[in-house]
């Protein structure tokens, strides 16, 4: 560790990056061999995405704040709609824009969703009301080709904005594995990734679409890694469960 950012989030250097069939066998090794479930995960996830969000852009009283959270079908929706709780229970103005009909949300998303409607939080379109940040939850690590449908016009919104936006592990429309940004794909003013550093993500020309990179610990024990194929030597989250890179 070499000090913090200008946030307060301690500086990190020496994580090593892993692919998408490496985080899906960390994301199965989770759940089969130490039984933490999906949904803890995405607890974590989302968490450290409310606290990134709280600190870097939502200081002081956030009663005249407005986030607007899109969210995906799969886990980082889920996530993003976590971070969405934890943000409105801190008194901010939340907007949840789905890429699709909330109805046919399944799972965990599902399960999100159906306590932000409780909380008086329904999913709608984009809000006339300009945000003061913008979550990016649609679209996660496991990417396949270009962003369509309603997925495409919600990016095309976001970077539309002037607010900036927050992206939960990978920028949608951005290959994370080799650093490919599709059309479109989020232009982030930062992004928060999850476990370890995706491999695309720390590219030369990533920046153009991560903006500043934050490392989230999810709880994945230490030993996890040094099972993978091949083995990964990971630093411990000594300093803090959220870390900025370089």
């Amino acid at each position: 560790m070499t000090g913090t950012d200008e946030f307060g989030f301690p500086i990190a250097r020496g994580f090593p990056t892993i692919d998408t069939p490496g985080m899906a066998q960390v994301d199965l090794l989770m759940v089969q061999f130490y039984g933490i479930s999906l949904p803890q995960m995405m607890e974590n996830a989302g968490c450290a995405l409310a606290l990134v969000a709280r600190r870097r852009y939502l200081p002081g009283d956030l009663a005249d704040r407005h986030v607007v959270v899109l969210a995906g079908f799969g886990g980082n929706g889920g996530g993003a709609m976590v971070a969405a709780r934890r943000l409105a229970g801190w008194g901010a103005q939340v907007s949840l824009v789905p890429s699709g009909s909330a109805d046919a949300l399944k799972g965990m998303p599902a399960d999100q969703c159906a306590i932000l409607k409780a909380m008086g939080i329904l999913p709608g379109e984009v809000p006339r009301m300009p945000p003061d940040l913008i979550l990016d939850g649609l679209i996660g690590y496991s990417l396949r080709g270009a962003p369509e449908g309603r997925a495409d016009a919600l990016i095309d919104w976001a970077n539309r904005q002037d607010a900036p936006v927050l992206a939960l592990d990978v920028p949608s429309g951005f290959d994370a594995i080799n650093g490919t940004p599709h059309n479109p794909f989020i232009r982030a003013d930062a992004t928060l990734t999850l476990a370890l550093p995706k491999s695309g993500l720390q590219d030369g020309g990533a920046a153009n679409a991560t903006g500043a990179l934050y490392l989230a610990d999810i709880s994945v024990p230490p030993a996890l890694y040094r099972r993978l194929a091949p083995p990964l030597d990971v630093p411990p989250f000594l300093d803090g469960d959220i870390m900025r890179l370089l």
